[in-house]
């Protein structure tokens, strides 16, 4: 039997889906539960309508991030540190700091576990940088630390 569920379910699916269930499981469960309702001609278009609007919603997100990304390749940031003798830094520069930077800067709000850092910085000088933007998308950021 073809029900769609009401509420995201473990082990079955996600709210507004369309799932092949048992007919005695969605009689004798899902719908008295409340979970799932069966699948009508109406349901159907209806979920596939909402499908739509997330593929539209999604695809509006993903051409802003691929124009953030653009943007964050386009331009590099700086960050000024403290250094001492020959060029290290008192302390290091972090993924989170590079986010702060970007804010700064640019404008985009980026997530510091999205800055792809395997080490901290300890060095004056040029460093690209990884920036996961979206799902698919990311840019090379050329992070100049200077000293004060």
């Amino acid at each position: 039997m073809k029900v769609v569920l009401q509420k995201d379910v473990a082990g079955l699916g996600k709210r507004d889906t369309v799932v092949e269930v048992a007919e005695g499981y969605a009689r004798n469960y899902l719908i008295p539960r409340g979970l799932a309702i069966p699948a009508s001609s109406g349901q159907l278009k209806r979920i596939e309508a909402l499908r739509e609007v997330e593929r539209r919603r999604e695809a509006k997100e993903e051409a802003k991030a691929r124009e953030a990304a653009r943007k964050l390749k386009s331009t590099g940031i700086t960050i000024r540190a403290k250094t001492g003798e020959a060029g290290k830094l008192y302390g290091s520069i972090t993924s989170k700091d590079i986010a702060d930077a970007i804010r700064e800067v640019i404008g985009i709000e980026v997530d510091r576990r999205k800055v792809e850092l395997r080490d901290p910085i300890k060095e004056v000088g040029e460093h690209v940088v990884t920036v996961r933007v979206y799902p698919g998308v990311s840019a090379d950021v050329a992070v100049k630390v200077v000293p004060e």
